[in-house]
């Protein structure tokens, strides 16, 4: 009997040793979804450990001192799932967690696409899909309804808050805005447009001028909206020109430059939502940014877009409802638009965004703060990285913190420039400051919480379900074109490119990298697959954002133009139509045949000015 006793306690001993002191599990288990589970403690790796899942038994595909791991798991009962570690029999450790269908993991960013259908407002939409996402996490019971609006706010909005690289996004994207604001304030925008126009007295010269002021103001859609717009709205008329056709000038040089450009407020957003979309793919050794330069030569609509301003403008030569238009603006008729319904609808602090009386239009002041901009983030993403290539210095620089440093130099420059000469003291610099960071509040805003509904969708592995259910069955040549559709029909409806971008870049990238791998490998032989696929997510939403009546960009761009808002949308439709047909048909889909990008993209050039040479109509 003693003996026996001693042999329990002995055996009691040797389990209390064997600590298990966390664990790696999902926050919640999708039916018929493999998972892993590792846990950390003291083992041994002689023992034989056993994990028990609901009855099944699986024996660990890694062991070592410190921890234990068991792969390729999978449950098909619904409800609380017990999870017991053994060892002898025994249980040394046991946790529970809810098993939930797999389809529920694909609601909430299809719930944030169909909410910013119905209510047309991205951001409402995008926080009843985290809500619902992280109830779902507590199987959907009863009491955590409650609970899950407030894990919504005070855990993943808050984490993804204080993440560093969101930070330095954050404060990236608020000191460009208020750089822009500055040299808009001390009238360095508007001595730049002054020395372009001062020869533009035909409408062709003038319509050039306008698109070539729109390719200058590259760091930010909205700042280039309303300075093209406003300030061209008097030369315009003057020469003539339509104000259909500087909305069209103005529009089709604002969102397609600055989703090109390698220095825009854009980038800061688009860099942040890939690198959240790449923890978990074995094998990618690329930086975020990387992957967004390597896919700018990707992106066709963009360039065909503004090829096609360009062939427009110096040929004279117009077609569809712009002809009309322009007719009409060359004989004198006079355009009275209605613009109450584009005022209501932008919500836009248009009137915070001013030039001050009574001082002089330096273009100066507003060109050496972006040439400032410009080389500073060269010379900061230069001096960070390392390597022999160019390639290798771009890839282990610090791109984030090259960009926070870039802008706040940009900013101060303008500041300085403006306070020296005094042409503002420094209250009217910080108000203006302050009035172009204004700007920028909603899009941040929409980033804040795409980095939310990102989390969620980890944590409820939205990305394995798709991987799982589409990953055999779409063939890796035409996913670019079947991604670009689904980001165009979304923005189309939803009416923001941004909210599009943030909603499908956590699913789409994880979804081509399995295709990549279940179709000879993701090697880098089929890495312009993944490129290709970012960049239509980017120029999908872009280009539906051309046609779409109630996106932001579209009501900003009529406003600024003083051009009623359908009538900027039929007449812009045709030429975004053209461009986007081009750019699909012959970029992006022999694109993922493997055809040199380069190519595609000249044939695309081409495409359109055979377009402009056949159907266009001379207006002058």
């Amino acid at each position: 009997m003693i003996g026996r006793i001693a042999i329990f306690l002995f055996f009691f001993q040797f389990l209390q040793g064997q600590s298990v002191s966390n664990e790696q599990v999902p926050k919640i288990i999708l039916q018929g979804i493999d998972f892993s589970i590792t846990f950390s403690g003291e083992f041994e790796t002689s023992n034989s450990y056993i994990l028990s899942c609901n009855g099944s038994l699986y024996n660990p595909t890694d062991i070592s001192s410190d921890h234990i791991a068991f792969d390729n798991l999978s449950i098909s009962e619904g409800g609380q799932i017990t999870l017991d570690l053994l060892l002898v029999d025994t249980s040394i450790h046991q946790l529970k967690i809810h098993s939930i269908p797999a389809w529920i993991s694909i609601l909430p960013p299809l719930i944030a696409i169909i909410l910013a259908f119905m209510t047309r407002s991205v951001i409402p939409s995008l926080f009843v899909a985290i809500w619902f996402g992280v109830w779902s996490l507590s199987s959907f019971s009863l009491g955590g309804v409650i609970s899950s609006l407030l894990d919504s706010f005070h855990y993943y909005i808050l984490n993804t808050l204080i993440d560093r690289d969101h930070a330095i996004i954050t404060l990236f994207t608020l000191m460009l805005g208020g750089m822009v604001g500055i040299v808009y304030r001390n009238g360095g925008m508007h001595g730049i447009i002054h020395h372009m126009i001062k020869k533009a007295d035909t409408p062709r010269k003038g319509q050039i001028a306008i698109w070539l002021f729109g390719l200058i103001i590259f760091f930010d859609d909205y700042s280039n909206t309303l300075i093209v717009g406003n300030t061209s709205r008097l030369l315009s008329d003057k020469l003539k020109i339509s104000r259909q056709k500087l909305a069209y000038l103005v529009d089709s040089t604002s969102a397609p430059v600055s989703t090109i450009a390698v220095i825009t407020t854009w980038i800061g957003f688009q860099v942040g939502i890939i690198a959240d979309a790449l923890p978990g793919l074995d094998g990618l050794n690329e930086s975020a940014y990387m992957l967004f330069i390597h896919s700018i030569p990707y992106s066709f609509y963009p360039f065909l877009a503004i090829v096609l301003v360009g062939l427009i403008v110096t040929t004279g030569k117009d077609f569809g409802p712009m002809v009309h238009a322009e007719k009409r603006a060359r004989m004198g008729v006079e355009y009275t638009p209605d613009l109450s319904e584009v005022e209501d609808e932008s919500g836009s602090d248009i009137e915070d965004l001013f030039v001050k009386d009574n001082i002089p239009h330096r273009a100066r002041n507003a060109v050496i703060p972006i040439a400032v901009l410009v080389f500073s983030m060269f010379y900061f993403i230069f001096t960070s990285g390392e390597g022999d290539s160019l390639k290798d210095i771009l890839g282990s620089s610090d791109t984030f913190a090259a960009l926070m440093h870039a802008t706040l130099l940009s900013a101060l420059v303008a500041a300085g420039l403006s306070i020296g000469q005094g042409i503002l003291n420094l209250n009217e610099t910080l108000d203006a400051w302050f009035s172009g960071l204004k700007f920028m509040l909603m899009g941040l805003l929409v980033l804040l919480l795409a980095w939310a509904l990102a989390d969620i969708s980890k944590d409820l592995q939205t990305a394995d379900y798709i991987v799982s259910t589409l990953g055999d069955s779409i063939p890796m040549s035409i996913l670019p074109t079947i991604i670009f559709l689904v980001a165009a029909a979304t923005a189309f409806g939803t009416g923001s490119s941004w909210g599009v971008m943030a909603i499908l870049m956590p699913l789409v990238i994880p979804l081509t990298w399995a295709v990549m791998g279940n179709n000879g490998g993701a090697t880098p032989e089929n890495y312009h697959i993944l490129y290709s696929t970012i960049a239509c997510v980017l120029t999908g939403a872009v280009w539906a954002d051309h046609c779409s009546p109630i996106s932001d960009t579209t009501i900003l761009t009529s406003m600024a133009s003083g051009c009623e808002l359908m009538d900027h949308v039929w007449t812009q439709m045709p030429y975004a139509i053209s461009a986007g047909a081009a750019a699909l048909l012959l970029g992006t889909l022999p694109a993922g045949f493997g055809a040199p990008w380069w190519i595609l993209l000249l044939l695309g050039i081409l495409s359109q000015g055979l377009v402009v040479k056949y159907f266009g109509q001379s207006t002058d």
